[in-house]
């Protein structure tokens, strides 16, 4: 036997062995990355609906304005909470916990306690909608739920923290990617941020001044605490699985990493500029958001140099185009949170519908089309089955994409003229809102796009569990091509295979 046919036999038994250690780590993250992803799928939809009707009452409000329970001050949080805790957290830690097995070329840890959390979770999630509609929210923004639903978060959290690090602590892999920075990097800084602000806010029930400042600390570190690691992460992780090539560099990686860690925990306070807090405070958290470009650009090289001279794969890959699609928006939601945390600027975007459009840039457009573009990848490696409709696919990125983003320009510039109106003495109060209405009313529109691509999306989810549609031999793609399979070959952060 020849020295050419002994190593073809070699890297063929070394293929299907790892072929069989996927498998394992597939089977043993199947039920609770599965049953994290099913909740995160009720909630978008019943966020989406709760979202729809609260942009209805803004330029509607005698829309459905009979029962209390209806009442935008009840709708608006229960939808905030729904879709940030329901849908977007739930996604995040399905992500989170397949990606760091897969990672750590080992078998995820207590999967069945993972099935409690799931229970749990939704358990909370259950508890505290009802609690908000019924009247009993906080009205402390993204942290309305009643105080009776926080623990069940909280030891649903515990529960994953352990079995994430657990699983990162036995894994075979020697090397530690960057996608695993990102990821340990959220479940540790999350519950330190939920623990902290609901025992300050809601149960120490800390006032005034020092309430302002750490709601507004969480809520800011939220989306960059939590959603933009897992969404980060996932990036770094995706692409080079998609596209065959390694992350153009692992140190500018390293750098975005650790400078989002060492800058964005300031910058949450800016949005308070014109209160009663100390100057010196605000100015920090100014510097913080305008240092946040370090990251960002240093993602963004390497994002966009990665996919350099391979961006025709967009047009047959829908978990390419999902994150594409959200690391961009990731730049450019940054760069403008950057540039709103300036005085001359903020004086006119605050308390206006520019904040809100700045708000769906990160949380819808970058982390939840990234989640999509997550869900597209993984699902079918849980459930061994292909996506039923790539059409399907294609119009519920579309509806969203489009959506999304008529709904950022509509209300930025509104939000705009409704800023500089709000700035001067002789602009009724009245005519500013008349004046607001049709964007608000385009806001609506571009509403009713998302929620027809969230249901496509809940319909094919759907449908893979239950192995709906034509059995495929290779992945679901917007288009048939000959060279499919140069889709799915697998390099990660620091070229190496996994």
């Amino acid at each position: 036997m020849s020295d050419q046919t002994i190593s073809t036999a070699q890297t063929e038994s070394q293929r299907q062995a790892f072929a069989r250690q996927r498998a394992a780590i597939d089977a043993s993250a199947r039920w609770p990355v599965l049953g994290f992803f099913t909740g995160s799928v009720v909630w978008l939809l019943v966020g989406t609906g709760l979202a729809l009707l609260a942009s209805i009452k803004l330029h509607s409000p005698e829309f459905l304005d009979g029962p209390s329970w209806l009442t935008f001050g009840r709708i608006r949080p229960a939808h905030l909470n729904t879709v940030a805790y329901g849908w977007a957290s739930q996604a995040g830690i399905g992500v989170t916990l397949w990606s760091m097995a897969r990672l750590s070329r080992t078998e995820l840890r207590y999967p069945r306690l993972l099935m409690f959390a799931v229970l749990l979770w939704n358990i909370g999630m259950l508890v505290g909608t009802i609690g908000i509609l019924a009247g009993e929210g906080t009205s402390i923004e993204w942290l309305e739920f009643p105080a009776f639903a926080p623990p069940f978060f909280a030891l649903a959290f515990a529960i994953v923290t352990v079995s994430t690090m657990v699983t990162f602590s036995n894994r075979r892999e020697p090397h530690v990617y960057v996608t695993q920075w990102y990821l340990i990097g959220a479940v540790f800084w999350f519950p330190w941020l939920y623990t902290a602000a609901n025992l300050l806010v809601i149960y120490a029930s800390v006032s005034g001044v020092s309430q302002a400042s750490i709601n507004w600390w969480y809520a800011h570190n939220v989306l960059g605490l939590w959603m933009t690691p897992i969404g980060v992460g996932s990036t770094y992780y995706l692409l080079p699985k998609v596209l065959g090539r390694p992350i153009y560099s692992y140190q500018l990686s390293l750098l975005g990493f650790w400078s989002l860690a060492l800058f964005y925990n300031w910058a949450g306070v800016h949005h308070l500029i014109g209160g009663p807090l100390p100057a010196w405070l605000i100015t920090l958290s100014i510097v913080g958001s305008v240092m946040m470009l370090i990251p960002v650009i240093t993602v963004a090289i390497n994002h966009h140099m990665t996919v350099l001279g391979s961006f025709r794969q967009l047009r047959y890959s829908p978990t390419l185009r999902f994150i594409v699609f959200g690391a961009m928006s990731y730049s450019a939601v940054s760069i403008q949170g950057s540039l709103q945390s300036l005085r001359t600027i903020n004086e006119v975007t605050h308390f206006t519908h520019y904040t809100v459009a700045h708000a769906h840039m990160g949380a819808y457009a970058f982390f939840t089309m990234i989640m999509f573009g997550s869900i597209y990848y993984i699902v079918p490696r849980l459930t061994g089955w292909e996506w039923a409709a790539g059409g399907l696919i294609s119009f519920h990125f579309w509806s969203t994409s489009v959506g999304v983003l008529v709904y950022f320009i509509a209300l930025t510039f509104g939000g705009w003229y409704q800023g500089l109106d709000l700035n001067r003495a002789d602009v009724p109060f009245m005519t500013i809102v008349r004046n607001t209405l049709p964007y608000l009313q385009v806001r609506s529109w571009a509403g009713i796009l998302m929620a027809a691509g969230h249901l496509a999306f809940a319909a094919l989810f759907v449908m893979n569990l239950l192995h709906i549609g034509k059995q495929r031999s290779g992945p679901t793609l917007f288009f048939d091509r000959p060279d499919a399979a140069t889709l799915t070959v697998i390099g990660d952060a620091s070229g190496r295979t996994v």
